[in-house]
């Protein structure tokens, strides 16, 4: 870098700008290595930065991303405040670019950077702000980047393996009600005419048959009208305090479905707990959260009545005995990572093994599902032929 005679910049201010641009390349250059591709040669619109809402939404996986890039800026030796500029040239998503600018603005306006994506609820949870904040108490913001994204990679990858387990037990049940659907208003009715022209003597199960088809042909309508609407007024409930812990009551005992929420809940509450625990948070904050992120009423319930617990002087282990949804197995562990001292750590390797349990539950869930959603509707399809198939034989004898 040339500096002009009379030029007012002082050199140790030149070197320090200098040395900060060579950071910033070593870390772009990093950030190839690692798998983080660059933006850098796409012309980017300009957001318009005034036009974001604290309710805004963005992908987990570019938040992840993202968060990914800042982490390694700042371990890098690079300030907040040009990582934050350098995250917010690489970013693709507008509406995470415009978040980002935000936070950059509050940030070199002397704000904290966990007062500064606080103001982001739907964007950075409860569990990131508290990282980010235990970063700024220890001076390690970079390490809780770092871990703030394994905890979101880890939640993004449990959700992902839930999303594409359900897909084909959905499309099996789509398909089952769309052809009996047609089989029942479409088909069925074309054949009555035919079978009264030959005052034909039908057996029982087709008489059965054309009675739900003429029940469905004329108040299918009313019906299908009449279930969405119990279907509206159940998501009205379901948002009320009294249906949400109804409905997440009833999650819990459903046979099959019930053990994926219950270790879904568990092991995303237990991975939160340790992750915090790890990050120098306080056990009365961490459980708080940990509570908060189950988004389970009876889970977090139980969570809440522990910390009140440890409040009372009585130890975690001692609390979780008390409740039926912790499984042994669990309670023993903590009981262990509390003689220890080693909470946090066995929290996390408990968390990795729920995960992979429930990985394992899934596959046998969908396992058993998909059976018996073929036989149910081999059997819908098998009765609605035979009950068509059965006056056809009967007409085409001889008389």
């Amino acid at each position: 870098m040339r500096l002009e005679s009379g030029s007012p910049i002082p050199a140790q201010t030149a070197f320090k700008s200098y040395a900060r641009a060579e950071t910033v390349k070593n870390v772009a250059q990093r950030l190839n290595e690692t798998g983080i591709q660059s933006a850098r040669g796409e012309q980017l619109e300009h957001d318009d930065e005034d036009d974001v809402s604290p309710l805004v939404k963005v992908r987990s996986r570019d938040l992840i991303t993202t968060t990914q890039q800042l982490a390694i800026l700042v371990e890098s030796g690079v300030t907040l405040a040009p990582a934050l500029a350098a995250a917010i040239e690489e970013e693709r998503n507008p509406t995470l670019r415009a978040v980002l600018r935000k936070v950059k603005e509050s940030v070199e306006g002397g704000q904290d950077f966990s007062s500064a994506i606080a103001q982001f609820p739907r964007v950075f949870n409860a569990t990131f702000v508290a990282l980010a904040k235990a970063g700024e108490k220890t001076g390690a913001l970079g390490s809780m980047l770092r871990r703030a994204a394994g905890y979101m990679q880890s939640e993004y990858e449990t959700r992902s393996k839930i999303r594409s387990a359900m897909i084909y037990p959905a499309i099996m049940l789509i398909m089952s009600i769309a052809v009996t659907t047609f089989l029942l208003t479409f088909v069925l009715p074309k054949f009555v005419p035919v079978f009264e022209s030959r005052h034909a003597k039908l057996p029982k199960i087709t008489v059965v048959m054309l009675g739900i088809s003429d029940f469905a042909v004329k108040y299918g309508p009313a019906v299908i009208s009449a279930l969405g609407g119990l279907a509206v007024a159940g998501v009205i409930f379901r948002r009320t305090k009294k249906g949400r812990e109804w409905w997440d009551a009833f999650k819990l005992r459903v046979p099959m479905l019930g053990m994926v929420t219950k270790k879904v809940a568990l092991s995303r509450s237990v991975r939160t707990l340790g992750t915090l625990l790890g990050s120098g948070i306080s056990v009365l904050e961490a459980i708080e959260l940990a509570a908060e992120i189950a988004e389970n009423t009876v889970v977090r319930r139980a969570w809440l009545s522990i910390k009140d617990g440890l409040i009372e002087g009585r130890r975690i282990c001692d609390c979780m005995k008390q409740h039926a949804i912790f499984p042994r197995s669990l309670v023993q562990m903590v009981a262990a990572g509390e003689e220890t001292g080693h909470l946090d750590a066995v929290l996390e390797r408990t968390a990795e093994f729920y995960e992979r349990e429930l990985e394992t539950t899934i596959k046998t869930v969908t396992s058993l599902i998909e059976p018996v959603m073929i036989i149910v509707m081999g059997f819908v399809v098998g009765t609605i032929g035979l009950s068509l198939l059965l006056p056809i034989f009967s007409l085409s004898r001889p008389a």
